[in-house]
């Protein structure tokens, strides 16, 4: 898998700024069209304990 550079502090997968998830899902966030970064979300995303 490639390196995935992740800021989100307050996520479980998060290990000195880089995603360390089995596995990465991103989806459409506001539009089926995303044309923006902010137009998709990482569904990946889950809070550390």
């Amino acid at each position: 898998m490639s390196d995935i550079k992740c800021t989100v502090l307050e996520c479980h997968y998060n290990r000195d700024v880089m995603c360390n998830a089995p596995m990465i899902q991103v989806n459409h966030c506001k539009t089926k069209h995303s044309k923006e970064s902010e137009d998709t979300q990482c569904d990946t995303f889950k809070p550390k304990s």
